[in-house]
């Protein structure tokens, strides 16, 4: 779907805004300025991953939230909060990862009365076109694990059959990885925060994490 065109003809692919060469510096430099698909016109800007360069762990979202998206950083809201609360109880070094996520402009709506923009999941066009930007993170962060947060990352990565009620918590070979890198899927925090039973999906968040930090 990478490449293709809407109704209007707009092209959606980030391929072409991605540099020739340089590192992680210069490839968020150039996503600042990425038109590959609709959402950058309504987002403040571009939300580039974040953290360790060489890290041995990525943690793959699903978008930018309200909050980053004001910030500019990835994880910063309540989410990330979470998130960093269950990485620091699963034992994985906070120090050591890289974050970032599967699309890096929030897509919203706003609510008929009132300023509030309501987050709205990504299409599967906007994950693909996305894609070259998180494939040139994964290429040159190189790290031995990537953990997927959530149904739109696991499908960047995994392919549009992936499920995270049944393809959760295991590590498994990732697609196309030459270099032995595995990846494991759980839950976006965001879903936790959203759970009835906030206590019981927090509890398999971390169940899930701390296999991942037994692989390391």
């Amino acid at each position: 779907m990478t490449g293709e065109r809407d109704q209007t003809g707009e092209r959606y692919d980030a391929t072409p805004y991605l540099p020739a060469r340089g590192g992680l510096p210069a490839h968020q430099r150039a996503a600042a300025d990425c038109r590959g698909c609709p959402l950058y016109r309504d987002a403040t800007g571009t939300v580039f991953g974040r953290g360790d360069p060489h890290a041995r762990v990525m943690l793959v979202g699903e978008q930018p939230g309200d909050q980053e998206d004001r910030e500019g950083l990835p994880f910063v809201g309540p989410a990330g909060r979470l998130l960093r609360k269950a990485l620091d109880e699963a034992g994985i070094d906070q120090d050591g990862v890289y974050v970032t996520n599967a699309v890096k402009h929030f897509k919203f709506t706003r609510k008929e009365t009132g300023k509030r923009r309501i987050h709205k999941q990504p299409s599967l066009r906007e994950t693909l076109a996305c894609r070259p930007w998180l494939m040139a993170e994964l290429r040159l962060v190189e790290p031995e694990l990537v953990i997927v947060l959530g149904a739109t990352a696991g499908r960047a990565l995994l392919g549009p059959s992936f499920r995270v009620g049944t393809d959760r918590g295991t590590p498994m070979p990732l697609p196309d990885s030459e270099d032995g890198t595995l990846v494991l899927a759980t839950v976006h925090p965001s879903a936790v925060l959203r759970a009835e039973d906030r206590e019981a999906m927090y509890a398999g968040l971390l169940a899930d994490l701390r296999t991942a930090a037994g692989v390391l």
